[in-house]
């Protein structure tokens, strides 16, 4: 595996992952998926990281799953059946990584974001997209529903134009898909970098465990009925209420001054 395949640079609090297969339209083969899960695994343990960007290099972010992988992987003698089983199980974990890492996650987008391309920008915790980024769950267009897109997407945006964008392969611009839900910011594309990046110092500034506790809460009261959520968020509150930094935050607020933070 080429060490260039996933491009990793840490400037102060926060990390640019590069995703860097330009002539593939940084598509996800089986050697970068594996990339990605080593990536997010080291970041998990890094506590000097405090906000991760995801990008592509050359013209697109992202084009999805690597077809010619794909249609080589079905000449197995099973016509592929394992190996596509192994491929979206491996697919499928990466994503559910990204929601489980401790800092959050930025998509900066451009280009296009198709199929699983997309369903990374719908994965990651926020994105910012370059103006006249296309979006798209295209594989009905080629025969193949993105069935494994459309569970993060579903989660994204409005049920009903989730299931518009699967079955008729049609993209959206990021205009749209700042008002569907899928993107937080447009940017034109020579701010593109500068956005996100403001939006990742942004996240940075805080005191990196209220956000680490507030983000794991997120998730996990999302899956919970009302009582429950409520019930939930409420014990993390009171653990968060507890620390020492917030103690100082919440003085530093009232005295007018700024926090004294340890961590």
């Amino acid at each position: 595996m080429s060490d260039d395949l996933l491009l990793r640079e840490d400037d102060g609090p926060v990390a640019r992952l590069t995703m860097n297969r330009p002539d593939a339209l940084n598509a996800l083969s089986d050697d970068m998926l594996a990339a990605l899960a080593r990536s997010f695994d080291d970041l998990a343990g890094d506590g000097t990281i405090r906000a991760v960007i995801l990008r592509g290099a050359g013209k697109a972010f992202c084009a999805g799953h690597d077809l010619k992988e794909m249609q080589a992987g079905r000449q197995a003698p099973d016509d592929g059946r394992a190996y596509f089983a192994d491929l979206f199980a491996r697919c499928s974990e990466v994503m559910q990584m990204i929601p489980r890492l401790p800092q959050p996650v930025i998509a900066q987008v451009h280009g296009i974001a198709t199929a699983a391309g997309c369903q990374l920008v719908a994965t990651c915790d926020m994105a910012v997209a370059a103006e006249g980024t296309r979006f798209g769950v295209n594989g009905v267009s080629i025969g193949l529903f993105c069935s494994t897109p459309m569970v993060a997407l579903a989660r994204n945006i409005p049920r009903k134009h989730a299931f518009e964008m699967l079955t008729t392969g049609e993209f959206v611009d990021a205009v749209r898909a700042r008002e569907l839900g899928l993107v937080n910011r447009v940017a034109a594309p020579e701010t593109l970098d500068a956005a996100t990046r403001e939006l990742a110092d942004s996240v940075a500034a805080k005191l990196a465990p209220a956000v680490r506790i507030g983000k794991r809460t997120f998730y996990e009261q999302a899956q919970m009925d009302l009582a429950a959520a409520y019930e939930h968020a409420g014990n993390a509150m009171v653990e968060n209420m507890l620390w020492r930094d917030t103690d100082e935050g919440i003085s530093a607020f009232l005295d007018k001054r700024r926090p004294d933070w340890q961590q």
